[in-house]
């Protein structure tokens, strides 16, 4: 039987305390604190509201754009915050595993960061990803759903210690990066479901999604 995200996410995390220095764990620990108890649910996108439009390039630089999707079937969006991020790779290579019940049930699958093209592109092969990865650079997009987190200053330091440059990825120096957010889209551009979760060790599991989707089809 094939492990939930859930587990998957528990191992990484305990990966990650059993690594690193103390000083190093208690700054991301410190930061993640900060934006769980500073982000409230109620100020992201909301079931019922309109989905902003939006026309973003693809891992090879195609413009993909919401009207062009919905003109086909409902969507399913997800937020990552980046291919450096092990937790975001688990989440996308999950709901790579149920990509065809997805599609079966006749929505699209799309996943969206701020990272450049060429990055995403790294992102899709590197986790083998058969869905559209999407470019929201300066998080133009995602700050109109209300889900962008500007990460403190003190956590710069931690990226540099993994060897992790933010401005090359994404293209600027804003230190932004998107609240791990999935959204389900009716054809008609209304929002349907939202799970945003500041706990970025955590995400929503496809199964949840798939729920969505049938209670959608009803």
């Amino acid at each position: 039987m094939t492990a939930t995200l859930a587990s998957q996410l528990t191992e990484i995390t305990k990966k990650l305390e059993s690594a690193g220095t103390k000083e190093l764990k208690d700054t991301i620990l410190s930061a993640k604190s900060g934006i769980e108890q500073s982000f409230d649910p109620k100020q992201a996108i909301q079931p019922g509201a309109k989905l902003p439009e939006f026309c973003l390039p693809d891992a090879t630089g195609k413009e993909v754009s919401s009207s062009e999707l919905l003109s086909k079937t409902p969507l399913l969006i997800t937020f990552y915050r980046g291919e450096w991020c092990p937790f975001c790779n688990l989440a996308l290579r999950a709901f790579q595993l149920r990509l065809a019940e997805i599609e079966a049930k006749g929505v699209t699958f799309v996943a969206i960061s701020p990272e450049l093209p060429d990055t995403s592109l790294s992102t899709v092969e590197k986790n083998e990803l058969s869905f559209p990865v999407l470019s929201d650079v300066g998080l133009k997009f995602a700050r109109k759903l209300g889900i962008v987190w500007k990460q403190p200053d003190e956590l710069r330091a931690v990226f540099d210690t993994f060897g992790t440059s933010l401005k090359a990825r994404n293209g600027d120096d804003s230190f932004e990066v998107p609240i791990p957010t999935t959204i389900l889209v009716d054809r008609d551009g209304v929002v349907r479901n939202v799970h945003a979760d500041p706990d970025y060790f955590k995400r929503l599991e496809p199964q949840e999604a798939l729920d969505w989707i049938k209670e959608l089809r009803r």
